[in-house]
């Protein structure tokens, strides 16, 4: 009885103290949020190091599957639903898990979230495959990586970097759908901020200058002259081959924001001023 009092204060001694160290952990849980367009991408992975070791090729087997960092599986949320590679992914949450190879990766999107490693794994729970090629690094990567790079209005790739290895994954957004949805409706009782947003969208994305332009005229009526929506109209202006009237409204903008400080619309201005009277 003595002795299995004693195993259990033991155990209980042991419990107490190991509750009581906050060690580090060798691979720590990474997360990214990420805003795209109008999509919001959310990634939670582990992380391991290099600490030394060969990885690809070596702790991560080529041609073998691979849970895509350490311990859970990597998960990915898209907040809209999205394109990978042109194939349709519905919003919602994904595991990531990967084949490597030396020339060539599988990457695969799969919808069971629950595994710990790849022991349980079944391919009939993956949504779809893509091939992606990797890219040889100059320098090395100590801690697997992943990351939103790239960013557009419509589009943005995942990248995945370890050792000197990177590989991408391409993701379509529906943008512009939702952004011409939403233009439409703003369009029947538009504010000042709604046409400076339409046209400085339609300006990023090369779509009706002229539109554009007078959405931003009508931004300047309606909320007065601001810098920066000058600097869009001068934008616009020159795009539609008026680079006089460019030209005049960039001033314009400069004068603006040296009263409040601002030198970067200034020197954008001049370097865009210096282009358009070449091309007057």
């Amino acid at each position: 009885m003595k002795k299995i009092l004693f195993l259990a204060i033991s155990v209980l001694f042991t419990l107490s103290m190991e509750a009581q160290i906050k060690a580090p952990q060798p691979s720590p849980v990474g997360k990214i949020t990420q805003t795209v367009g109008l999509t919001e991408i959310n990634i939670e992975y582990s992380r391991p190091s290099m600490k030394g070791r060969k990885i690809f090729g070596g702790l991560v087997p080529y041609n073998e599957l691979w849970r895509t960092g350490a311990n859970a599986s990597t998960k990915v949320t898209f907040s809209e639903n999205v394109k990978i590679a042109g194939q349709e992914l519905k919003k919602g949450t994904y595991a990531i898990f990967s084949i490597p190879g030396e020339k060539e990766w599988t990457i695969i999107i799969h919808k069971n979230l629950d595994h710990w490693g790849t022991d349980d794994y079944k391919q009939e729970e993956d949504v779809f495959r893509l091939m992606v090629k990797p890219v040889s690094l100059s320098a090395p990567v100590e801690s697997f990586t992943m990351s939103v790079d790239n960013l557009k209005n419509a589009s943005c790739e995942i990248t995945m970097a370890w050792e000197k290895t990177s590989v991408s994954i391409p993701v379509s957004l529906s943008t512009d759908d939702a952004m011409v949805s939403s233009i439409k409706k703003a369009m029947d009782g538009p504010s000042a901020g709604d046409y400076y947003a339409a046209a400085r969208y339609y300006h990023e994305e090369n779509k009706d200058a002229k539109q554009a332009l007078e959405w931003v005229n009508k931004s300047l009526e309606k909320g007065g002259e601001k810098f920066w929506i000058l600097r869009l109209k001068a934008l616009l202006q020159a795009k539609t081959g008026d680079f006089a009237g460019a030209i005049a409204t960039a001033e314009r903008s400069s004068e603006l924001a040296k009263k409040e400080e601002n030198a970067d619309y200034p020197r954008m201005n001049d370097d865009s001023i210096k282009e358009w009277k070449s091309r007057k």
